[in-house]
């Protein structure tokens, strides 16, 4: 292979071995203005959309230890790599392939797993991982606060039959303290 052609390979090899997941993309039909903003979008959740050539893909993969994606590699190919949420990823293409109609995603990579068209688009449907993690957070803490709520209302609990109690008597035993030892 040519040296152009390895470097290629090797660079591409770094950005997968780099990215928790890959999705690949047909873009047959696309016009400029739609892949410049499909690039922007995929930016702007931390992802990056490149065209590849099949053969530099396959060899890349190979090389970076990624399962055999040889059915989904034909015809007009870009991946979209990235380092934050592969769910983000997903949303913004499948939202970007119902507007234009052309793109489509074939499969994808996700954790040295291979994934399908129809599996990424359940991961599109997931939140965000910071909302996710928020979630989790909320999960963590409820019981936390439960029982910190069921200490507070023992103590609670017994003011308020206490106070119940001396109104049912009639009087404040506080007040009756207070006046016996003055008599």
């Amino acid at each position: 292979m040519r040296p152009e052609k390895t470097s290629i390979v090797a660079d591409l090899q770094t950005r997968l071995q780099s990215s928790p997941f890959l999705i690949i993309t047909d873009y047959h039909g696309l016009k400029v203005d739609q892949f410049s903003t499909l690039r922007t979008r995929l930016a702007d959740v931390g992802a990056k959309y490149t065209v590849v050539k099949n053969t530099f893909l396959t060899r890349a993969a190979r090389e970076a230890g990624l399962p055999d994606m040889g059915a989904n590699l034909n015809g007009q190919t870009a991946i979209v790599t990235g380092d934050k949420d592969v769910s983000a990823a997903a949303k913004v293409l499948r939202t970007f392939a119902a507007e234009s109609k052309k793109m489509t995603v074939r499969a994808g990579v996700v954790d040295k797993a291979l994934f399908t068209d129809k599996e990424l688009s359940a991961l599109a449907d997931l939140p965000s991982k910071e909302v996710l993690q928020s979630q989790l957070l909320g999960l963590l803490q409820t019981p936390a606060t439960r029982l910190v709520q069921t200490l507070n209302e023992s103590g609670a609990s017994l003011a308020r039959l206490l106070q119940a109690y001396v109104d049912k008597q009639g009087g404040a035993p506080a007040e009756a303290a207070v006046e016996a030892p003055a008599a």
